[in-house]
């Protein structure tokens, strides 16, 4: 009985000696575990949801007019109907309408030229960073000229001379922001070029492009991502300036720079026509700006630190 129980004391004792292991957090884990990045989520995700569906969300057409209904406050205010939750403007149209509708141009200029500029700047960082000599010089001074020019006033520029639509603010966006990923990737895939398992891959005899796109490419995408999303708040708010002056889609679309454009000019008479896409525009950029960090955290080994 003895040498029994000194054998369960000696078993108890060397589990309880036992170093335990634990698991790092997962990616999805550590971004639910921080509360910004929840919220713009969410945020952004109600706003996907309201662009696809907007015609079965949005409570009345958002060119209908009605000057029996102009300039109607929100509802809580006096005079207010509640059929028009945001209120009208001095046309009668419907506030939160327009603004639900407006959301389906801001997103789609984001997602698509912040992904067109993300890859032609990174194809070209990648390049910079890893063949350096001549092609680094060469991409390098095409960047730094490139971005002397004031990024607004190109953009402005570019449009006049492409044209107004959707397709050329897309373009204006592509052709001036692609200089910031170009310039990031450049320097992180110079970083990566120096670590062991790059050299490793060349003794193995891999070519250059497996070395850049197999060993290379994967480490940078964290920093990739992260720059994606921050570049797709900066798009919402060029598309906007565009909007604003008259540059972007035809005046018969809604978009929150014309909304602006608009309720500057009545704002003495319904100032929620200009506040409704100001708050959108703020919120949907903090969101994106949220996310961004938030993604930059979790993917980054080094910030994760």
């Amino acid at each position: 009985m003895v040498e029994v129980s000194a054998t369960r004391r000696q078993g108890s004792d060397t589990q309880a000696t036992r170093p335990t292991t634990h698991r790092p957090p997962s990616i999805a884990a550590r971004l639910l575990a921080d509360r910004k990045v929840v919220v713009a989520g969410c945020f952004l995700l109600l706003l996907i949801v309201a662009a696809l569906g907007a015609p079965l969300i949005a409570p009345h057409d958002p060119l209908d007019q009605n000057l029996m209904l102009a300039t109607l406050p929100p509802v809580g205010f006096a005079d207010a109907e509640p059929g028009y939750l945001l209120g009208t403007d001095d046309l009668g149209r419907d506030v939160l309408s327009r603004l639900i509708f407006g959301t389906r141009v801001s997103l789609t200029v984001a997602f698509i030229a912040a992904g067109l500029a993300a890859l032609l700047g990174s194809w070209l960082g990648l390049l910079a960073g890893f063949f350096g000599e001549g092609i680094d010089s060469l991409i390098s001074r095409l960047v730094d000229v490139w971005m002397a020019f004031p990024p607004v006033l190109l953009s402005i520029l570019l449009v006049a001379v492409l044209g107004t639509g959707l397709h050329s603010v897309i373009a204006a966006i592509v052709v001036i922001d692609w200089t910031r990923f170009c310039r990031v990737v450049r320097t992180e895939t110079m970083a990566q070029a120096r670590m062991d398992y790059v050299v490793a891959a060349r003794a193995l005899g891999f070519s250059r492009f497996a070395v850049l796109f197999r060993e290379i490419l994967p480490n940078v995408m964290p920093v990739l991502i992260a720059l994606i999303t921050l570049e797709m708040g900066i798009a919402v708010v060029v598309e906007a300036i565009l909007s604003f002056v008259g540059l972007s889609v035809s005046s018969d679309t809604p978009t929150w720079g014309g909304m602006i454009a608009e309720g500057r000019q009545s704002i003495h008479q319904a100032w929620w026509v200009l506040a409704a896409p100001l708050l959108a525009l703020f919120a949907t950029v903090v969101a994106f700006n949220q996310l961004g960090d938030g993604l930059a955290r979790s993917l980054d080994p080094v910030l994760r630190r």
